[in-house]
Protein backbone atom coordinates (compact mmCIF):
# COMPACT_ATOMS: atom_id res chain seq x y z
CA UNK A 1 0.00 0.00 0.00
CA UNK A 2 1.81 3.37 -1.39
CA UNK A 3 0.83 6.19 0.51
CA UNK A 4 2.80 8.92 -0.29
CA UNK A 5 0.59 11.59 -1.80
CA UNK A 6 -1.49 11.41 1.40
CA UNK A 7 1.33 11.22 3.65
CA UNK A 8 2.48 14.38 1.35
CA UNK A 9 -0.55 16.09 1.87
CA UNK A 10 -0.60 15.84 5.43
CA UNK A 11 2.59 17.02 5.71
CA UNK A 12 1.89 20.08 4.27
CA UNK A 13 -1.67 21.38 6.31
CA UNK A 14 0.28 20.44 9.35
CA UNK A 15 3.18 22.96 7.90
CA UNK A 16 0.71 25.60 6.83
CA UNK A 17 -1.18 25.04 10.31
CA UNK A 18 2.22 25.32 12.22
CA UNK A 19 3.36 28.68 10.31
CA UNK A 20 -0.33 29.91 10.58
CA UNK A 21 -0.03 29.37 14.25
CA UNK A 22 2.69 31.03 14.59
CA UNK A 23 2.57 33.93 12.12
CA UNK A 24 -1.11 34.47 14.59
CA UNK A 25 0.81 35.36 17.73
CA UNK A 26 2.67 38.57 17.15
CA UNK A 27 0.38 39.61 14.51
CA UNK A 28 -2.77 39.34 17.04
CA UNK A 29 -0.97 40.69 19.78
CA UNK A 30 -1.30 44.07 19.29
CA UNK A 31 -5.38 43.57 18.56
CA UNK A 32 -5.81 41.09 21.46
CA UNK A 33 -4.74 41.68 24.98
CA UNK A 34 -4.59 38.20 27.53
CA UNK A 35 -5.31 38.65 30.52
CA UNK A 36 -2.98 38.63 33.83
CA UNK A 37 -4.36 35.76 35.11
CA UNK A 38 -4.50 33.36 32.01
CA UNK A 39 -0.90 34.52 31.44
CA UNK A 40 -0.24 33.17 34.60
CA UNK A 41 -2.06 29.97 34.57
CA UNK A 42 -0.61 29.59 31.53
CA UNK A 43 3.44 29.41 32.97
CA UNK A 44 2.19 27.77 36.07
CA UNK A 45 0.62 25.07 33.50
CA UNK A 46 3.50 24.96 31.32
CA UNK A 47 5.54 24.18 34.10
CA UNK A 48 3.54 21.68 35.83
CA UNK A 49 3.35 19.66 32.41
CA UNK A 50 6.97 19.78 32.00
CA UNK A 51 7.30 18.30 35.56
CA UNK A 52 5.20 15.77 34.88
CA UNK A 53 7.26 14.69 32.05
CA UNK A 54 10.59 14.71 33.64
CA UNK A 55 8.72 12.46 36.32
CA UNK A 56 7.16 10.35 33.79
CA UNK A 57 10.12 10.02 31.62
CA UNK A 58 11.93 9.81 35.67
CA UNK A 59 10.19 6.65 37.44
CA UNK A 60 8.72 4.70 34.82
CA UNK A 61 10.63 2.35 31.78
CA UNK A 62 7.66 1.11 29.71
CA UNK A 63 4.79 -0.52 32.13
CA UNK A 64 6.64 -0.92 35.23
CA UNK A 65 9.40 0.91 37.37
CA UNK A 66 12.27 2.49 36.45
CA UNK A 67 14.32 1.09 39.18
CA UNK A 68 16.56 3.34 41.55
CA UNK A 69 19.72 4.00 39.61
CA UNK A 70 17.85 6.12 36.56
CA UNK A 71 15.84 8.32 39.65
CA UNK A 72 18.43 8.94 41.35
CA UNK A 73 21.17 9.98 38.17
CA UNK A 74 17.23 12.75 37.65
CA UNK A 75 17.86 13.95 41.05
CA UNK A 76 21.26 14.56 41.19
CA UNK A 77 21.08 16.31 38.01
CA UNK A 78 17.76 17.92 39.12
CA UNK A 79 19.61 19.32 42.71
CA UNK A 80 22.73 20.54 40.53
CA UNK A 81 20.28 22.03 37.93
CA UNK A 82 18.92 24.08 40.98
CA UNK A 83 22.06 24.63 42.66
CA UNK A 84 23.16 26.65 38.73
CA UNK A 85 25.70 24.15 37.87
CA UNK A 86 27.18 24.76 34.24
CA UNK A 87 24.57 21.82 31.92
CA UNK A 88 27.47 20.08 30.76
CA UNK A 89 27.94 19.21 34.40
CA UNK A 90 24.72 18.80 34.97
CA UNK A 91 24.20 15.89 32.66
CA UNK A 92 27.34 14.55 32.69
CA UNK A 93 27.35 14.30 36.58
CA UNK A 94 23.27 12.93 35.91
CA UNK A 95 24.46 9.87 33.54
CA UNK A 96 27.23 9.22 35.73
CA UNK A 97 25.35 8.88 38.64
CA UNK A 98 22.94 6.60 37.00
CA UNK A 99 25.86 4.48 35.04
CA UNK A 100 27.67 4.05 38.68
CA UNK A 101 25.01 2.57 40.15
CA UNK A 102 23.89 0.01 37.31
CA UNK A 103 27.46 -0.80 37.82
CA UNK A 104 27.10 -1.43 41.19
CA UNK A 105 24.41 -3.63 40.37
CA UNK A 106 21.99 -1.12 41.26
CA UNK A 107 18.92 -1.66 38.89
Amino acid sequence: MNNTPLLLAAIAVFAVGTFSLRFAGPALRSRYEVPERAQQFLGAAAIVLLAALVATAALMDGDGPAGVARPAGVLVGGVLAWRKAPFVLVVVAAAATAAGLRLLGVP
